[in-house]
């Protein structure tokens, strides 16, 4: 047909300006990425993605958590830090219009405490990190949560000394409160290094937790970095190490849980989804391996859940498990599954 040739002639120009303009943008990446390598550091923290938009973090209640305090913690000067307690769901009327004071005081009861370290993006407002808290307290835990400097409501800049710092601080202000009362630490995604760099610091202290839960973990950031979805198209480039990966280090960001394994002195679980594309499963069965042969850990229970790829829980979705509260029997935890 000559006009549908004709046609074509003439979207040949402009096709032809498109695929320039992405060549020149694919090429330009990495250079700018090694030119300003606090730019990896912030696709790596993504705080700046604050999903769900528009919720105000002061007022858990908006989000189904009406039996949740809400509070600001000072791990140092010029930073305060938004935290989050939900009670068991046994003290549900108990906790409705009480103030931070009979929050706290409720750490007295039989009720063991899970801290939770969420993952990047986001704030410890996320659903899918909101339906998690709901489910540990269906289960008869305390849930502490909150926002890494820099995240959310929290003021600072992010880092991983800072994320490992707030985590220590909030750890420290929940076991001065619970005595001798078992404190379980579980992190998720980026969350997990967070969390395999506090049991390292306490264990090396000699003050273990009870146990490490691990959602969705992987064994360090550059490996991490390197099976990310979105380094798909510079993953076989010549010099993604130096470009991409060299950037990250720069920054001082390592998250070494493979390293930290070799430090940890406390029941560790695992659990990993099959399908998971953010976190890739193989990464959370090398972590597995790394403990299950760490001389710190002889002794210490180390297991590993895989959730199979026709339960669809992906990279946030393990709650949705009915196998959880067998999982996480907490009058027996340390006995019977970690």
């Amino acid at each position: 047909n000559p006009s549908s040739l004709a046609a074509w002639y003439r979207l040949m120009p402009r096709l032809k300006k498109i695929f320039l303009w992405v060549l020149a943008v694919y090429i330009a990446i990495p250079f700018i990425v090694k030119l300003c390598p606090s730019i990896q550091a912030k696709l790596v923290f993504l705080n700046f993605v604050r999903v769900p938009y528009f919720i105000d973090l002061k007022r858990p209640q908006d989000q189904g958590l009406n039996h949740t305090c809400n509070l600001y913690l000072h791990p140092e000067e010029n930073v305060n830090i938004g935290v989050w307690h939900t009670v068991p769901a046994q003290l549900w009327k108990d906790a409705q219009g009480k103030d931070q004071l009979w929050y706290e005081s409720t750490f007295q009861s039989s009720h063991p405490v899970i801290l939770y370290l969420h993952g990047n993006a986001g704030t410890r407002g996320g659903d899918h990190r909101v339906q998690l808290y709901k489910v540990l307290s269906s289960l008869g835990y305390h849930v502490v949560t909150f926002d890494y400097r820099g995240w959310g409501d929290s003021e600072g800049s992010p880092s991983e000394s800072g994320m490992t710092s707030d985590a220590l601080y909030v750890f420290h202000w929940v076991k001065e409160r619970i005595g001798k009362k078992p404190l379980y630490i579980w992190g998720h995604s980026l969350g997990t290094g967070v969390a395999t760099n506090l049991v390292r610091h306490l264990c090396d202290r000699g003050t273990p937790p009870d146990a490490l839960i691990l959602e969705s973990p992987f064994t360090n950031i550059r490996e991490e970095a390197r099976s990310h979805p979105f380094s798909m198209v510079y993953r076989y480039l010549p010099g993604f190490d130096w470009f991409f990966l060299d950037a990250i280090t720069a920054n001082d960001i390592r998250f070494a849980s493979d390293e930290n394994m070799h430090h940890i002195s406390c029941p560790v679980l695992i659990l990993h989804a099959e399908d998971d594309t953010v976190v890739p499963f193989h990464l959370g069965k090398k972590l597995y391996n790394i403990a299950a042969q760490s001389q710190s850990l002889s002794g210490q229970k180390v297991q590993f859940i895989p959730f199979p790829i026709s339960l669809g829980y992906k990279h946030k979705f393990i709650y949705r498990s009915p196998e959880l509260p067998q999982i996480l029997r907490w009058d027996g935890c340390r006995r019977s599954c970690l």
